[in-house]
């Protein structure tokens, strides 16, 4: 029997873990990698306090470092299930691996919204990438697209302006959303062409991705050939398994009670990325699996 259960390993989930252990809790934090989006999507990071600038990757591993000097259990694993119990939770993993806790903090995030266009799916991995960290590399010297023109489309481009020959950047809105600075940064870079009110309709190859079809701002059809596409359309949250235990908005992001991340189900915590929260940022994310350890903490020591 733990006293809590963290299932995470982002920024929320690792701070969570940090205050857990240091508040004198029995914890147990499962996930199925450490990071969640920043070892993935964030290249340079500038606005994290302490650091001027660091990579997604090098930030991960500073926190990765920080939870596992603490005194806490860490399984890596797939979360499927959550149930209560009269006042415990139950947790489920793939493996049919089992585990009781008073409390959890769900703190998984949110996975990468796909586009739903056709060949989406038959190209994933063969030109049609979430990742430009993980995949930008493949894509040296050659044409791609970005669909999305808020900040993680812009920052996607930034990164690809080292390596590509040309970006696009598609934006369905007829105004691009990313901040001043990434425009300006995208802008400079020489290699890139903003296609605002473009709403993409197919990409098209035969082994590997050489085209896209979209439509454009006169409703005409129009064909760009690249070689790669890159999906930056926004995240879905990661909360099918907590369903029955958490009301949800119309995104399917958890509510809780602000001050302390508290889902409707007393003893049940969502920290980060998955819940309703309007800002999705990695010092927030931290805050709140801060604020969720220390209710988590309030409500054992009450129950």
């Amino acid at each position: 029997m733990y006293d809590l259960i963290i299932i995470g390993g982002g920024p929320a989930g690792m701070t969570a873990g940090i205050y857990a252990s240091r508040l004198g809790l029995k914890t147990l934090l499962i996930t199925k990698s450490f990071g969640g989006q920043i070892a993935k999507k964030a290249v340079a990071i500038d606005n994290y306090p302490g650091f001027e600038s660091i990579s997604g990757i090098e930030l991960v591993q500073k926190m990765e470092k920080h939870l596992k000097a603490q005194k806490i259990d860490i399984k890596l694993g797939h979360v499927l299930n959550i149930k209560k119990k009269a006042s415990n939770f139950l947790v489920f993993t793939k493996g049919k691996k089992e585990y009781q806790a008073k409390s959890v903090i769900l703190a998984s995030g949110a996975d990468p919204r796909p586009l739903e266009v056709p060949g989406e799916k038959e190209f994933i991995g063969k030109g049609v990438s979430y990742c430009s960290v993980c995949d930008g590399p493949m894509f040296r010297n050659k044409v791609v697209a970005v669909i999305g023109g808020g900040n993680a489309g812009f920052e996607t481009a930034i990164f690809l302006t080292k390596l590509a020959k040309k970006i696009y950047i598609l934006e369905y809105a007829d105004k691009i959303k990313a901040d001043a600075i990434n425009q300006e940064l995208v802008a400079n870079s020489g290699k890139a062409e903003i296609i605002t009110k473009a709403a993409l309709k197919e990409i098209k190859g035969k082994k590997f991705v050489e085209s896209i079809v979209y439509e454009d701002k006169n409703k005409k059809e129009k064909i760009l050939k690249v070689q790669g596409v890159f999906v930056e359309v926004g995240y879905e949250p990661a909360t099918s398994y907590a369903k029955g235990l958490v009301n949800f908005n119309k995104r399917d992001e958890i509510k809780v009670e602000f001050e302390t991340c508290q889902t409707k189900t007393p003893g049940l915590f969502a920290a980060g990325d998955l819940n309703v929260g309007a800002v999705k940022q990695i010092v927030t994310a931290a805050g709140e699996g801060a604020k969720a350890a220390l209710a988590a903490y309030d409500y054992i020591n009450k129950s």
